[in-house]
Parts: C-alpha cells; sequence; structure tokens
C-alpha cells in the first residue's frame, strides 16, 4: 500500500490560525467529552431524548473521567495540526486512563467505524459505541490495539517517551506528540525516558513532543511535579535537553474560545520551533537543540461539576474514576448526570439521526493523516521483509573435526550475522542494550554503523564507534531499550535487544503488555497487520556468571513467558540454542516472523560446537531432535535411560555424563530440546510434538534425566500431561552460586557431570550402582577443593571433549571461525 503521509515536509503555518477552525476544534472537544462521559455512564438512549432516566444508565459504572478531558483538548489541537500542517503524526497517550478520549477520537475522525461497521455514524451506532465500553464482551477501558490509531497501551504505565522515540528512530517526517500523565511522571521508566532526546538525531530521526500533562493528582494523592514551583519545573527539564512553554487553563471562567486562541498560538510557536530544528538538522554540522516540550496545567476532570454533595470535584482527586458513581442509583445524582451531559450542548454537535454534524469535524485531517489511520500506527502496513545474508556463509565448520569441536563464542558469531543484516537494511533493523552490546559479543555490528548518541563527545581514544547517527542504542536501562525496540517494531521496522539473564526480569511487565497487546490482535483484529518479532537475546546467563556471583543468577524470565503461552496464539517463543550453528538458525527464525516475542538464551563464554548448519536447523523445524552421533541405543525403547538436555551449558554436562554412561556400557539416547514450547503438552499447544513423536524421543516407560537451564519446575510443568512423564527427573538451577568457578557453579546446583551421571544411575538401578555412584560424589568433593586450591578447574573436567572430535587442538578458542563471507 502506498502511504502519502511518508515523507511530509515539516513547514510552518505562518499565518494565524483561523477562527473557523478554531471553533471547529471546540466544537471537537464538546463532543468528544461528551462521547467520553457517555462511555463510562449510558447504556441506552445516548442523546438523552425524552423520557432520559436512570434506567438509560448502566448498571455497573467503569472508566475514567479525571484525565480525559484535557487529552480531548489536546488531541483536538493535535488534529487541528495535522490538518493545517499536513503533519505525519502518530499521537502516544500515556495516562493510564484515558482510553475514552482515544475511542472518542477514533470515531469522530471515522476510523472507527470504518473497522467496525457496526458502530455506525447514527444513533444506533453512538448506543452501540457507549454500551461496549468496559463492558461484557465489550472493549477495555484503555487506549488498546482495539483503537485504530493506537501503538501504546495506556496502562503501560512509564512506558510512553520510550516508545514515543524508538517510533520516530529512522522515521525523519514522524511527529509525536506524546502525552504524559503527572502520575505517570513519578515511574522509573518514564523518569529515564526524558534522557531519550539524546539518543535521537533530528535529521534522519522523526520529533517527539512531549506533552507534560499536570492536572494535580493520581487516584487520591498529589503529584509531585505539580506541587513543585514553577522555577523548579522549568529547570528540571531545561537540565533535561529542554526547552518547556507552560500553558494554563480551566482555572478562571476564561471563556472557551479564549483558550483555544491561547492554545493554538502556542502550538504554532512550538511547532515553528521544530520546523527550525528539523531545517537546521539538514546542515552538516548537527548539535542537539535544546527540543521544545509542553506543560499543560489544568484541573482535574475539567468540565465537571465542580462540586458533588458538597465536595469539591472539578480540581480534584475526586474526579479521577467516576465522579458520579450513584447516577443510577439515586435521582439527584442522575440529575447532575443529566446536567453536566447537556452542558456540552449535544444539539449542536449531533442531527437528529445521531450523526455527528460536519462542522463538528470539518477542521480535521482526512485519509491517511487521520490519527485513526495512519499507517505509522498500524506498521505492519508499512513492514519490509529484511534482506537476510547466508547463515552458512557464518557456519562453523565441524565436518573435519567431529561432533563437539572447538571453543567458539556463539553471541559473537550470531554478532557477525546481525551486522550483515544492518548492513544489508541500513535503516530497518536496530540493535538496542543497557550499554550490554560488546559485551553480549554483538559489537561486530560498528564495523558498519555506530552508537547512536547526541550527548556530546570527548576523545576518539574513549568514546569509541560513537556518532550522532548509528543503527545501535544504548542506554543503561533494560526498560528504555524495551521501549525503544516495541516503539521501532510498532511503526514497521526490525530489531533486536540483548541483556544480561538477571536483568531480564526489568522488564517482566513490559513483556506481559507487548505480549497481551499481540494476543488481542492475534485472536481478534486482523486490521492490524503483522509486525515484526520482538527478539531479546538474554546471555551472560546463570551457568557462567564468573564476574559476578549470586546475586546475578536468576533464570526465571522463561517462566514469565511461559505464562504467555495460552489459548493456541503463539506470541511467544522461547530458545535455548546449544551451540553457535543452532544460534544462527534460531537467529535467522526470529529475524523472519511476525506477531511474537522470541527469547533467546545464548552464552557468550567459548564452547564446543555439536552440530552443522543443516543437523540445526533439522532440529529446529522439529523443535527437539535425537542426536544420533551422541546415542548409541538404536531408539528410546532400545535404551537403559534417555539423556534430555536443553541449554548450552546443560548439553554440556549432559553430554560429558552420557560418554561416562556409554563408557560403563549402558544404552543411551540424547536428546536436545532447543524449541522449549515444543515439548508442551500437545492438548495446551497445537505447534507442538505430538504424542507419537514425543514417545519416540523420550520412549514410552523408560527413565528420562532432563537438565535444564532454568528452574526444573519449568519442565514439569510443560510434560505434566505427557506419556512417560512420571518417569522425568529434571536438574535445573536450584538457587545456589556465588562468584566461582565454572565447575563450582554447576555443582552446587547438581547439574555437573558428575551428579548427572551419578543420578542416571540411581533412576537406572541404585543398588547395582552403588560403588559408581559413591565414587562420582566423592569426586565431586575432590574436584572442589581442587578448584579452592588453585583458583582454577580440575583437568579432568576442563579438558573433556566428546569423544568424536580430533585433533591435539580440539579444545583450543576458535577465534577465526564463523565471521561471515563479507570478512573471510
Amino acid at each position: 500500500m502506498t502511504n502519502p503521509v511518508i515523507g511530509t515536509p515539516w513547514k510552518k503555518l505562518n499565518a494565524p490560525v483561523s477562527e473557523e477552525a478554531l471553533e471547529g476544534v471546540d466544537k471537537y472537544w464538546r463532543a468528544a467529552n461528551y462521547l467520553s462521559i457517555g462511555q463510562i455512564y449510558l447504556r441506552s438512549n445516548p442523546l438523552m431524548k425524552e423520557p432520559f432516566t436512570r434506567d438509560d444508565v448502566k448498571h455497573r459504572l467503569v472508566g475514567h473521567w479525571g484525565t480525559t478531558p484535557g487529552l480531548n483538548f489536546l488531541i483536538g489541537h493535535i488534529n487541528r495540526l495535522i490538518a493545517d500542517h499536513g503533519q505525519n503524526t502518530v499521537f502516544i497517550m500515556g495516562p493510564g486512563h484515558g482510553g475514552p478520549a482515544g475511542t472518542s477520537q477514533s470515531y469522530l475522525d471515522g476510523t472507527y467505524t470504518e473497522y467496525f461497521p457496526n458502530i455506525t455514524k447514527d444513533e444506533a451506532g453512538l448506543q452501540k459505541f457507549f454500551r461496549q465500553f468496559s463492558y461484557p464482551g465489550g472493549i477495555p477501558s484503555h487506549y488498546a490495539p482495539e483503537t485504530p490509531g493506537s501503538i501504546h497501551e495506556g496502562g503501560e504505565l512509564g512506558y510512553a517517551l520510550s516508545h514515543a522515540y524508538g517510533a520516530v528512530m529512522n522515521n525523519p517526517s514522524l511527529f509525536v506528540p506524546c502525552i504524559v500523565g503527572d502520575g505517570e511522571a513519578e515511574t522509573g521508566p518514564l523518569a529515564t525516558g526524558w534522557q531519550s532526546n539524546k539518543l535521537v538525531n533530528p535529521r534522519t530521526d522523526g520529533i517527539v513532543l512531549p506533552i507534560l500533562h499536570l492536572n494535580g493528582y493520581k487516584i487520591a494523592n498529589p503529584t509531585i511535579l505539580s506541587r513543585i514551583s514553577d522555577e523548579e519545573l522549568h529547570e528540571f527539564f531545561h537540565g533535561m535537553g529542554y526547552e518547556p512553554y507552560e500553558f494554563v487553563a480551566g482555572f478562571d471562567d476564561e471563556d472557551h474560545m479564549s483558550i483555544h486562541r491561547r492554545f493554538a498560538e502556542l502550538f504554532e510557536t512550538v511547532f515553528d520551533e521544530i520546523c527550525d530544528i528539523k531545517a537546521t538538522a539538514q546542515t552538516d554540522d548537527v548539535h542537539r537543540p535544546f527540543y521544545p516540550m509542553i506543560i499543560f496545567r489544568t484541573p482535574k476532570g475539567w468540565t465537571c461539576p465542580k462540586y458533588i454533595d458538597g465536595k469539591k470535584t472539578e480540581g480534584s482527586w475526586r474526579s479521577h474514576q467516576v465522579p458520579l458513581a450513584s447516577a443510577r442509583d439515586t435521582e439527584a445524582h442522575f440529575e447532575v448526570l443529566k446536567n453536566w451531559l447537556e452542558s456540552y450542548k449535544p444539539e449542536e454537535l449531533f442531527d437528529e439521526n445521531g450523526a455527528v454534524r460536519p462542522e463538528v469535524t470539518a477542521f480535521m485531517p482526512t485519509g491517511e493523516l487521520r490519527i485513526g489511520e495512519n499507517p505509522n500506527a498500524n506498521g505492519g502496513r508499512l513492514l519490509k521483509e529484511l534482506d537476510l545474508p547466508d547463515i552458512r556463509d557464518y557456519e562453523v565448520d565441524i565436518k573435519d573435526h567431529g561432533h563437539g569441536w572447538g571453543a567458539t563464542e556463539a553471541t559473537r558469531v550470531l554478532g557477525y550475522y546481525t551486522r550483515d543484516i544492518i548492513r544489508k537494511n541500513p535503516t530497518d533493523f536496530r540493535i538496542f542494550g543497557p550499554d550490554e552490546t560488546a559485551s553480549n559479543r554483538l559489537a561486530a555490528a560498528y564495523e558498519v554503523t555506530n552508537k547512536q548518541w547526541d550527548a556530546g563527545y570527548l576523545s576518539e581514544l574513549t568514546d569509541e564507534h560513537m556518532a550522532v547517527t548509528g543503527q545501535v542504542v544504548e542506554q543503561l536501562s533494560e526498560h528504555q531499550m524495551e521501549g525503544f525496540l516495541e516503539g521501532y517494531l510498532l511503526t514497521g521496522r526490525h530489531g533486536i535487544w540483548s541483556t544480561y539473564e538477571s536483568f531480564a526480569h526489568v522488564i517482566d511487565s513490559m513483556i506481559n503488555q507487548h505480549a497481551k497487546w499481540l494476543e488481542a490482535t492475534v485472536r481478534e483484529i486482523p486490521w492490524r497487520k503483522p509486525i515484526a518479532g520482538l527478539n531479546v537475546l538474554i546471555s551472560s546467563h546463570v551457568w557462567r556468571q564468573d564476574h559476578n556471583g549470586f546475586s546475578h543468577q536468576d533464570p526465571g524470565f522463561v517462566d514469565i513467558l511461559l505464562n504467555k503461552n495460552f489459548n493456541n496464539d503463539h506470541v511467544v517463543n522461547i530458545y535455548f540454542p546449544a551451540d553457535a550453528n543452532s544460534l544462527l538458525t534460531v537467529a535467522e527464525r526470529c529475524y523472519k516472523s511476525k506477531n511474537c516475542i522470541n527469547a533467546i538464551f545464548s552464552g557468550k563464554q567459548p564452547a564446543a560446537t555439536y552440530q552443522t548448519i543443516d543437523e540445526a536447523a533439522a532440529e529446529l523445524e522439529k523443535g527437539a531432535a535425537r542426536w544420533d552421533w551422541a546415542s548409541n541405543a538404536k531408539d528410546a525403547e532400545d535404551a537403559d535411560i534417555v539423556i534430555a538436555s536443553c541449554g548450552d551449558v546443560p548439553t554440556m554436562e549432559a553430554l560429558a555424563a552420557n560418554d561416562k554412561l556409554q563408557k560403563m556400557g549402558l544404552k543411551v539416547q540424547f536428546v536436545n530440546v532447543v524449541d522449549l514450547l515444543k515439548i508442551q503438552d500437545a492438548e495446551e499447544n497445537d505447534e507442538a510434538l505430538s504424542d507419537e513423536e514425543f514417545t519416540k524421543l523420550f520412549s514410552a516407560d523408560k527413565p528420562v534425566l532432563f537438565a535444564f537451564h532454568a528452574y526444573p519446575g519449568s519442565i514439569y510443568r510443560l510434560i505434566h500431561g505427557r506419556p512417560n512423564h512420571d518417569n522425568f527427573r529434571v536438574h535445573g538451577y536450584k538457587e545456589q552460586g556465588s562468584t566461582t568457578t565454572p565447575f563450582d557453579m554447576v555443582r552446587v546446583n547438581d547439574m555437573d557431570r558428575y551428579c548427572l551421571t551419578a543420578s542416571a544411575l540411581e533412576i537406572i538401578d541404585a543398588a547395582k550402582y552403588a560403588d559408581e555412584i559413591k565414587k562420582l560424589n566423592d569426586f565431586r568433593l575432590e574436584a572442589f577443593q581442587f578448584a579452592v586450591d588453585n583458583g582454577y578447574d580440575h583437568p579432568d573436567y576442563t579438558d573433556w571433549v566428546w569423544p568424536e572430535v580430533k585433533g591435539e587442538d580440539a579444545a583450543a578458542v576458535d577465534a577465526t571461525a564463523a565471521t561471515g563471507g563479507d570478512n573471510e
């Protein structure tokens, strides 16, 4: 689909805003306020035709009024600016409870009826529109994915600015007015978000206009930024790199047209400044400007009854939610509601059939310039497939060395592959990271791009790979990186971000919200086109925290993801590649994926390579596979035991245990799992292995020893309905650890090869193998003492390689492998 809004020039109006437009904005504001109140209160009789009674009020009043009238005012003026300037614009609503304003906007610009034809532009449609809000079988109360034009659900409290700035990256024509609620402004992520202006370039990126909506109160308490002095407030934001413009309205008897006129003049001043910033940025010498922002101060609940039951309501926390909670129950409150609705003069806004009068919307933008129809707010419409290099150009070649050869940093190989994706897709793919891009071995990207940074430079000797433009963005905030990537994806681009495993929990709620956004999209919003998968590389994981220790050991992020895998929506994927080649196949799949979250758990320390690319690809296709080269049983039913692994370090330990068992004459089937959800009970996941396939891998009745990267309970949870599940014994992280050696780390969690071997012997025949079990346990203590005495691990542990491996340098670090075709 062609998109005429892309490339729209930034242009000044060079004339006063017309009185006709301002009258339209005022009518819009009144109509949007009426529609918002109607959504909260009315189930029938949407235009209050006689008889209008308490029976027309909903039985259950749900919604929030307090922030809504200010939002409606701002959205009306944003619509006016879009129309007058022809400006490509996406609007972000940060306040968590402004949903009625968002749906009202979409109803008024016509997109709501276009996407939901049952919500017709008449009285019957208006009644359905009102009734569905926060109603059984209806729509949620936030600015949700169901609302055309939304890319940020209000419930994601604190992430408005990071989404906004992510949206404008590599999107130079895009203007994003981002309304920040003063309650939201107290959250950590939002406080971090103000720093985003140092990580964009006005030449290559769009412009975010933060609008801080100060209405004074949260649910029941005042807000901090509304109570500090104007001087302190201005100094704070100026120190953040903004030029604040304050606008105050609603605290006296100033007429509404005067208020609209004042705000339109201010808005034009601010937009003129933005146009100047964009024009200046086209010169060769780019300097970070002080970006304008607006401090918009109004009463909470603006235009609602000033007092209810003698208690202050407008300008008070009492207007936050439903100011007239008894409007159905008491005649007195119903009369207050009726007078409140009539104060907006609906007869001037709707005709006798219930349609919005043309003069209410005449000033608004049309076509794809409408907030509800801008393609950037339905990013799948703009999404282009990535031009991907061939992963075989990056393969660690083990054909002449044998399975288990070498010692390659898997994520470094991913870095080479990702570098060349940026090379081929220079404005459609970004890497985000909280100061860990190089630490997690993705630094090859700096061969083709820089870290985007517009916060000053000292010296090339210290400020390496930094420039005012670049496709790598780093800030020490997992919230910020997640938010940037989400905004980037939701507007039609691709990317990845990486973090240390223990810090992934920082964005648990963000992953939860994005998953819910995708779930709603997949289930019931077909007009939202699929967006690129959200790719998270989880590295520096629990098993290799040599520098950090216990505080940095928590593999529980996988359990947060498991909670999202219901209803066969398939919006979550969990991958545990065992080596570099497997990681390449996983990355290729993830970079092609849509409408999902891809969590990739992969270590960055040197490790062996177990499979060729073709073998790894075949395993990924099924999600789990028998490794023939590591198995000496004909099949699962011929085995004495099935050894299974999931995760790079558990796979290494399980293979070493397998080697010991085979040398003792036992028959082993070795199984590796790369796509964790493929082993989930097939009744819960229609893309999982069938029970027949599961049994072929894990047998019908043989013991299964499973070495798993994270908490053991996750596996039991997944396989609870599978054949033979009672015969599984799972080893995983047991909340033990310190700053210690690799062997000691697996030892304290019973993941080491000696413990796994002993565990296998116990479940095969504990009495028969009692002596061997004792020897193994004794050696574990001996090897630990060796590490204590020497500061490094026992040679029996460090020197082991899979018996197939050839060559004296089998365990040497393979520093040159898999750099990619362009650098060979």
